[in-house]
C-alpha cells in the first residue's frame, strides 16, 4: 500500500473534535480512497504521498473562498490540488479545508452523524485531489459512485440516497 503523510491542522478548537481523532480518521480514510480511485484509474505514485487538511471555521472557509474562486460564501469544504495531472500522484498532492459549523449545520439540516458527514467530506476533497470532479452529470456520477463505494467499507450508507447535497 502506498505510503502516505498525512498533516492535520486544528485552528478552531471549539469546533472540532480532538487533532488525534481527527487525525485517526483521515490516516484511515485518505489510503481507502486512494486503493478505490486507483482501481478505476490508472495513477503512477511518485514516493511517498502528502496531503494536508485543515479543520477551521466558517470565516476562515468564506475567505479562501471568495479569494479562489470568487464565490463569497462558506462551504463545507474545498480542495487545492497542487498538480492538475492527475496521471503523476506525489509527492504533495495539495491542501483541504474544512469547515465545523456548516458541517453541524448540514448535519442539523439533513439528520445526518457528525462523524458520518465528516468521513463523506474528507473523501470527496481528497478525491479531487486526485482530479476527480463533479461538474458535469458524467463526472459527479463517478464522483459519487466512488465516494459510495469507500464509505460502505466503513459501514457509512449512501450519503445521496435520500438528500442532495451541494459541494463546491
Amino acid at each position: 500500500m502506498t505510503e502516505f503523510v498525512i498533516d492535520v491542522r486544528v485552528d478552531k478548537d471549539h469546533i472540532w473534535t480532538s487533532t488525534d481523532k481527527l487525525q485517526s480518521l483521515c490516516d484511515k480514510l485518505v489510503p481507502l480512497a486512494l486503493q478505490h480511485a486507483r482501481n478505476t484509474h490508472r495513477f503512477a505514485v511518485q514516493g511517498v504521498l502528502e496531503a494536508s487538511f485543515l479543520f477551521t471555521d466558517d470565516a476562515r472557509v468564506q475567505s479562501l473562498n471568495k479569494t479562489y474562486r470568487s464565490q463569497d460564501n462558506p462551504t463545507n469544504v474545498l480542495s487545492f490540488p497542487l498538480d492538475d495531472d492527475a496521471a503523476i500522484l506525489g509527492p504533495m498532492l495539495g491542501d483541504i479545508v474544512l469547515s465545523g459549523e456548516t458541517l453541524v449545520r448540514e448535519v442539523e439540516t439533513l439528520e445526518l452523524t457528525f462523524d458520518d458527514h465528516l468521513s463523506h467530506l474528507i473523501i470527496h476533497g481528497f478525491l479531487h485531489l486526485l482530479g476527480y470532479d463533479h461538474i458535469e452529470d458524467d463526472e459527479a456520477e463517478v464522483m459519487e459512485s466512488l465516494e459510495i463505494e469507500i464509505l460502505a467499507e466503513f459501514g457509512i450508507g449512501n450519503p445521496y440516497s435520500e438528500t442532495v447535497l451541494v459541494h463546491d
